[in-house]
């Protein structure tokens, strides 16, 4: 089964590059099958990884930044995949 984890978060004022920085220097043990990181507007950093484990695994998430670089808590989803079905 394929599960893919979000991660999103929103900088504060004019600190989106720091956030986007911060992100892509979180490592994760052990590695996702895959991870890809996006930007939007207003700061908004979204990391996806993707993971051959089954829904309800144990598996590894990013952190919550420091405060003084979000404006507000992480969000996190967890979805698996429909394909097949």
């Amino acid at each position: 089964m394929t599960v893919a984890l979000m991660w999103e978060a929103r900088a504060a004022a004019g600190r989106g590059e720091e956030l986007l920085a911060w992100v892509r220097g979180q490592g994760l043990a052990p590695e996702p099958v895959r991870r890809e990181t996006f930007r939007a507007p207003q700061d908004r950093v979204l990391v996806i990884t993707w993971w051959d484990a089954p829904y309800d695994a144990d598996l590894p998430e990013l952190p919550e930044p420091d405060a003084p670089l979000v404006t507000r808590p992480v969000h996190r989803w967890r979805f698996e995949s429909a394909d097949g079905e």
